[in-house]
């Protein structure tokens, strides 16, 4: 396989500027690629699906209440981001976090935000995320949004967008790092060539990140990783990620609230955890506090944290910067806080709950994508313009029943990177999800979660909808 018949079509493609002239810094790879004997990437392809497939990279997939384990597809064609214009995201990403952290702390403390108006009442209170159990904590170094995974894309024009904020249980960072491991195997003379950045350290920063977080004055904290279970559609990662920082994976029937602390029971007995990375949402982590009919939280959890004898990350009632409708929001309030102008956009986003723009929307179903506030994994959306009148007349009937519940956004031309599809290279939509830690500073990972839409066409990428991954490298000339 070559790219001598690869066309980069009508989009902004992340390798080629035009059909023949590919960008500077992805040269070395084209050029070792066009350099394989016939067959040879075939079979590098080949191999790779195969050694994630042995090293048990796996997602579960929910079909009518039951789980799927499936292998995360992969495919070895990376996508790659310069160095310049990796540091003016990785500035943009720290901003938006820095200003997000200050508004979730400020809205379950002082909330200024809403007596100053910059954001409304209602919306706030009316957002699922959004815990009043909540109101009045105050986690340590102030910190809420300890792990972040941020979406990108990029339009047509080569500009990059924020599609949205992930700060309740991002997934995927597991993934960037086994598939940088296959990558390192099948193009080890690339690897050699180039310089790329690496994203191996990504453990050590997460657990530096937990430590961070345990009560002071505490000369060995214990951290764990808190999991819902087997069952999970990310329980790879979690184990993965428990593994890579030497920590214990527990659920919630291995801990336990006895005198005023979080315990983890052991074959020696009750022993004290001072941190925890919990994978596990917000509703389900203390039945006496939030919904009393889970059974994978720890009774009591609420009141040791509000104490300040454990650390969570990420903290609880950070799901309301979640919220797609608040969403629209982060310049608003990164001028707010920063007194700054936002280094990265925003998707021009349309709020249903306002009568204008719901009326814009429904005028405009079939040129809009629109989107539930708080779905994710590409369920509760419509992309208009693939979808039947049914369909849009069907979301047309949602909106105007719940308004607050829905966003719309205008189609973006995704950018595509060259993706193997039956034998052949192919340009397929991609985005981006980079991981931020917050601790004593706040950490970007080099690179991030290239997902990549699978289907010929697609603009889905999420792999609960048929997308896969890629690796993505940083890259300096």
């Amino acid at each position: 396989m070559r790219f001598d018949n690869y066309e980069p079509g009508d989009f902004y493609d992340e390798l080629f500027v035009t059909k023949d002239k590919p960008r500077a810094e992805a040269i070395p790879l084209l050029e070792r690629i066009n350099s394989l004997p016939a067959g040879e990437l075939q079979r590098r392809h080949q191999a790779a699906q195969i050694a994630l497939m042995n090293m048990g990279v796996t997602f579960n997939v929910y079909s009518e209440g039951e789980g799927t384990e499936r292998i995360f597809p992969f495919d070895i064609i990376p996508r790659i981001v310069s160095a310049e214009e990796w540091q003016s995201l990785e500035k943009g990403l720290k901003q938006r976090i820095f200003a997000l952290n200050l508004f979730i702390n400020d809205i379950y403390n002082e909330q200024k935000i809403i007596r100053d108006s910059v954001i409304p009442s209602e919306l706030i209170e009316s957002a699922t995320g959004f815990l009043k159990p909540c109101i009045g904590l105050k986690p340590p170094g102030g910190i809420w949004c300890h792990i972040t995974g941020t979406d990108l894309v990029r339009d047509r024009d080569g500009r990059w967008y924020v599609l949205e904020d992930n700060m309740r249980c991002p997934s995927g960072v597991s993934y960037v790092l086994e598939n940088r491991r296959v990558m390192k195997s099948t193009f080890p003379k690339v690897f050699e060539s180039m310089t790329i950045q690496p994203v191996e350290e990504y453990p050590s920063h997460l657990l530096e990140t937990l430590l961070n977080l345990a009560p002071p004055q505490l000369y060995d904290p214990t951290v764990v990783v808190l999991t819902p279970g087997i069952y999970n559609s990310a329980y790879f990662e979690h184990s993965f990620l428990a593994q890579q920082m030497g920590v214990e994976l527990v659920e919630g029937r291995d801990l336990v609230v006895a005198d005023g602390y979080l315990q983890m029971r052991t074959t020696k007995g009750l022993k004290r955890v001072d941190a925890v990375y919990r994978r596990i949402d917000d509703d389900f982590i203390d039945p006496l506090a939030f919904r009393p009919d889970s059974l994978l939280g720890i009774p009591g959890l609420m009141e040791v944290y509000r104490a300040g004898r454990v650390g969570l990350a990420n903290a609880l009632g950070t799901g309301v910067a979640d919220d797609k409708v608040i969403y629209a929001y982060v310049p608003a309030m990164i001028r707010y806080y920063l007194g700054e102008e936002p280094i990265l956009s925003n998707v021009p986003t349309y709020l249903c709950w306002e009568p204008n723009q719901q009326a814009h929307v429904l005028a405009n179903l079939d040129k809009l994508v629109v989107k539930a506030a708080n779905e994710s994994g590409g369920y509760g959306m419509l992309i208009g313009s693939s979808a039947t009148p049914e369909q849009r007349q069907e979301f047309a009937e949602k909106i105007k029943a719940s308004p607050r519940n829905y966003i719309a956004q205008p189609t973006l031309c995704l950018s595509r990177v060259p993706t193997i599809l039956e034998d052949q290279f192919e340009g397929c939509h991609v985005d981006l999800r980079p991981y931020i830690l917050y601790g004593k500073e706040i950490y970007v990972n080099p690179g991030g979660l290239t997902r990549v839409a699978l289907r010929r066409g697609s603009l889905v990428v999420n792999s609960s909808q048929g997308g896969g991954s890629k690796d993505t490298w940083v890259v300096c000339k």
